[in-house]
């Protein structure tokens, strides 16, 4: 691991270690519905604080994907929704509680009401806007295009030899394999393959440490992108030829899809992914946004207001275009200036008018 820029102040770093040294059992959480960056980041912080002897569990709110389930330990994985009490022994057995992914307990449902309950110390790895003030160690880094890039350059600080005490053992090869595995899968999936923020030099110096350290960047890509079902490639083709809206004035695309629709195609966990991204391979088309109905959780009925419906937001676009902002100003969500997405809890035609309403005031014309 070479020198990188460093974005961690000295005494993050140290607060950092204290944290790590004085734990014994440590939980990581993250979002709901997970994503490569979400699972990547959390299980590489799993492998890397198992290395130095802690007891750690992972918890996720509720089911992640089947193309990220070969992620080493994704198995071990606790998931909120079906294994409750048993997660709740975990956090209050808990010395430490790290946070990846998110920036607030409302994108963990009610696992962040019970996150707010406990008296342990809370670290957040984050790279989203406006994170909460209820962690004891924030580190927020928005500009960074990955939380799994925060976590290399976290423990590549950790791992440095001039720091006192650092606690911190020497990483095995399969330690380090392992980790660089789930990080780059983080990297590459909140990139879109490194197709949007991902524009400077050092994420590529990561990159090729990471494939020196073991990642085969071929292999991960197929167990990613080339995983599908062919039923999530019918849906894909509906999509385009049936639900795709164009609103040329604005460059903008509109696919929103119902849960009717979604069981026609047998719609499984992680079967949206990339949906979104179909309509920037049009000419002209700069904004895209894709709707898409589901039930409210069990994690997520103090959210709700007495909706039955949740409907699931991303939107991404190109260039020097944001849409974080009216991600959070119109869904009350957020996210990288060309990746974000947000919630509607409510009826499908609600979201769409929501949209309709207020897109002219954010997308260019130009």
């Amino acid at each position: 691991m070479t020198a990188l820029t460093p974005i961690f102040s000295q005494a993050e770093i140290c607060t950092a270690q204290e944290f790590i040294n004085q734990s014994n059992n440590v939980v990581i959480l993250t979002h709901m519905s997970p994503d490569g960056d979400a699972m990547g980041s959390s299980l590489a912080m799993r492998h890397f604080l198992e290395a130095q002897g802690k007891h750690v569990s992972v918890i996720v709110p509720n089911a992640f994907p089947d193309f990220l389930a070969w992620l080493p330990k994704a198995d071990e994985d606790i998931i909120y929704e079906s294994r409750r009490a048993e997660a709740d022994v975990l956090l209050d057995q808990a010395d430490l509680v790290i946070c990846t992914d998110f920036n607030e307990p409302k994108r963990i449902g009610s696992l962040g009401d019970k996150l707010l309950t406990l008296t342990c110390r809370k670290m957040m790895i984050d790279h989203h806007l406006h994170p909460a003030d209820f962690p004891d160690l924030t580190l927020s880094y928005p500009s960074s295009p990955s939380t799994c890039e925060l976590i290399y350059r976290l423990i590549c600080e950790l791992q440095r030899s001039d720091l006192p005490s650092t606690g911190v053992a020497d990483l095995q090869r399969s330690d380090l394999t392992n980790i660089a595995t789930c990080i780059y899968t983080g990297m590459m999936t909140d990139t879109g393959n490194f197709s949007f923020n991902s524009n400077y030099p050092e994420m590529y110096q990561i990159v090729s440490e990471l494939v020196a350290l073991g990642v085969n960047k071929d292999a991960i890509y197929n167990r990613v992108f080339n995983a599908y079902s062919a039923d999530r490639m019918r849906l894909m083709g509906y999509c385009l030829y049936q639900k795709m809206r164009i609103f040329p004035e604005r460059h903008t695309a509109l696919i929103y899809l119902s849960r009717k629709e979604l069981y026609r195609f047998n719609f499984q966990s992680g079967d949206a992914e990339g949906i979104v991204n179909l309509p920037l391979q049009i000419k002209d088309i700069h904004y895209s946004c894709f709707m898409r109905e589901d039930k409210v959780n069990p994690t997520e009925v103090a959210l709700a207001n007495g909706s039955k419906t949740k409907i699931k937001i991303s939107l991404r676009s190109q260039g020097n275009r944001p849409v974080n902002v009216f991600a959070k100003d119109i869904f009350g969500g957020g996210g990288h200036a060309n990746a974000s997405g947000g919630e509607y809890y409510g009826p499908l035609p609600e979201a769409v008018q929501l949209f309709m309403d207020n897109y002219t005031q954010y997308f260019d014309k130009e």
